[in-house]
């Protein structure tokens, strides 16, 4: 099993369900380029990050993995599985679909920008400080899991955030690549979430015929929100 974080995540955000699924898996939770431990480029967008994919299979020495991504990720598992069709058992896309998307990421990361990191000296300062952009302390500790220390002990972001702002337009784009995967699909998403509208079925089933669609009492961050109901949905449909 291969998990992709979505943008502004990391590995980290998938410890505890990896373990779980652990038990019936051999599992990889990767940090995509310019996130958690990967290394930060000049370049993101959906191409590359389906490149670094394939190129983690290849090096991996993978067969036919069972792929779950998240938002971003899932938008990368998407194009690797279209592109890629006969090289995945099992897909599962959690709260994203194959279409462009308007960003609405771009104040939270005004907010990360603007977290003076020079002067903070703890966490907490650095929440004050986002606190003015994003109202949702769940989401400001989510985005708090991306500061670290330098080895001065200054605090850093892990992610590239310059890169990430220049292309943050690319991360709404809809499908890079033509085709379609014939293999079992699940788009897992929240009720409350606005990443799946009404009619997004269709489009869902021209690009993946064998789709079927579950939707959890969440918003966004589904699998965050509802673990146990997300890993025995997640779990039930790979048996």
């Amino acid at each position: 099993m291969i998990i992709l974080h979505g943008l502004l995540g990391s590995s980290d955000n998938w410890h505890s369900l990896g373990k779980l699924f652990a038990e019936t898996f051999s599992v990889y939770i990767i940090d995509q380029r310019n996130h958690g431990q990967s290394p930060h480029s000049d370049e993101f967008n959906y191409k590359v990050l389906t490149e670094d994919l394939e190129a983690f299979i290849q090096e991996n020495k993978i067969e036919k993995p069972n792929i779950i991504g998240h938002s971003m990720g899932g938008k990368t598992a998407m194009n690797f599985a279209v592109k890629n069709p006969s090289s995945v058992d099992k897909l599962i896309v959690v709260d994203i679909v194959p279409k462009k998307y308007v960003v609405r990421h771009d104040l939270l990361i005004e907010g990360m920008k603007a977290v003076p990191l020079e002067e903070i000296t703890t966490r907490a300062e650095a929440e004050v400080s986002l606190a003015g952009y994003e109202p949702d302390p769940i989401v400001r500790q989510f985005l708090l899991k991306n500061l670290s220390r330098d080895n001065d002990g200054k605090f850093v972001w892990k992610v590239n955030l310059p890169a990430i702002d220049k292309h943050l337009q690319e991360t709404g784009d809809g499908m890079m690549y033509k085709g379609t995967f014939e293999g079992p699909t699940l788009f897992i998403n929240g009720k409350r979430s606005d990443y799946y509208k009404e009619g997004d079925d269709a489009l869902i089933k021209k690009i993946f015929p064998k789709a079927e669609i579950t939707m959890l009492d969440t918003g966004h961050w589904v699998q965050a929100e509802k673990p146990q109901e997300f890993s025995q949905v997640v779990l039930q449909f790979l048996k």
